[in-house]
């Protein structure tokens, strides 16, 4: 059960609070519900869910997957904390370059829904961390793409000093924005 839908900058990402029932035993919540997201938030066929577990200082991202194997996610941090961000990168896009940043934690039991055609990211500010994120397309590493999570053109808070940044070599390769020729188109 969704409590509230939270419309952000750029339009079709999305924070969502959903209705956490608590007494002394703890807590209950509808983590997700197909109906209620293709009313309030986007009619989408999620297909995949994946999960990590990261430490203090670790960034992964941003990354996305080319057409026609793009992705849409919805995240979420079921322990500890993170900040997440999704950077809009649709070719002719008024939004084109710029993100939304949200702390997603174990407390707070927000989720975050990127749509197609935005780079996913996410910094880990907790000692340990547990990510899971739905997705509505299978991952097909041959289209995977990436821009430079550190790119401070993007003018990301990520929470953490760079210098204590853990990338991975791969993410540590991606081009800075300015160098990046999207494959997506901004479509109204």
């Amino acid at each position: 059960m969704i409590d509230e839908v939270i419309k952000t900058d750029i339009e079709g990402v999305f924070i969502i609070q959903p209705k956490v029932f608590g007494d002394s035993r703890g807590y209950f919540m509808e983590s997700y519900s197909m109906r209620d997201f293709n009313e309030q938030v986007a009619d989408i066929n999620f297909v995949q869910d994946n999960e990590s577990m990261s430490t203090y200082g670790v960034m992964r991202g941003l990354h996305f997957q080319r057409p026609p194997y793009a992705q849409s996610k919805l995240v979420r941090c079921v322990k500890g904390k993170v900040i997440d961000v999704a950077v809009d990168i649709r070719k002719g896009s008024p939004t084109y370059g710029k993100h939304v940043a949200v702390e997603l934690s174990e407390d707070n039991h927000r989720q975050f829904f990127i749509p197609q055609g935005f780079a996913h990211g996410f910094a880990v500010l907790s000692n340990e961390a547990i990510f899971q994120y739905k997705c509505d397309n299978f991952y097909h590493p041959e289209v995977d793409g990436g821009i430079c999570i550190t790119d401070q053109t993007l003018g990301i808070d990520w929470k953490i000093p760079l210098s204590e940044a853990l990338l991975s070599e791969k993410d540590k390769k991606h081009p800075l924005l300015a160098d990046f020729d999207s494959p997506f188109i901004y479509n109204k």
